[in-house]
């Protein structure tokens, strides 16, 4: 395991999470192996294969006018061919407006990601995401007084 292998993953998982921030499409179909990959979204059911996987991000990315990550965590590991990333996504996100025009009101999420990239002859390529969403303290107290 060298650092420019280290390196070179960050660049792809960073390279990831701005073509999500641009709504870029086509970069982000780009940084996804070519066979069998997988992803789980927040809350979603395991989505398999590529048609599936990027029909998601078509659907998140047509649905969300602003979003920005904030990686904190993170960390790389590279054995062989393969590599794992995982990180905490502090995500700020928002829609449109109710009344249209205007974006609608920012939303704060935090999710612990896993990214698993495959080391190709196009350099390193993502086979798996998967996202969880972190429960926050004041989460805890709610579902303590729901009890």
């Amino acid at each position: 395991m060298s650092r420019t292998d280290i390196e070179a993953v960050e660049e792809v998982n960073t390279a990831f999470y701005e073509a999500m921030e641009r709504g870029d499409f086509d970069s982000l179909s780009a940084l996804w192996l070519e066979d069998e990959i997988s992803c789980v979204h927040p809350g979603w059911p395991v989505l398999s294969g590529r048609g599936e996987v990027l029909r998601s991000y078509a659907l998140i990315m047509s649905h969300t006018d602003y979003i920005q990550f904030f990686l904190t965590d993170t960390k790389v590991a590279v054995i062989g061919d393969t590599a794992l990333v995982t990180c905490t996504e502090n995500i700020l996100s928002g829609g449109p407006a109710e009344d249209g025009g205007e974006l609608g009101p920012l939303v704060g999420q935090l999710v612990v990601a896993t990214n698993v990239f495959r080391r190709t002859s196009e350099g390193w390529r993502l086979w798996s995401h998967h996202g969880s969403p972190v429960l926050t303290e004041s989460d805890d107290d709610e579902d303590e007084d729901a009890s």
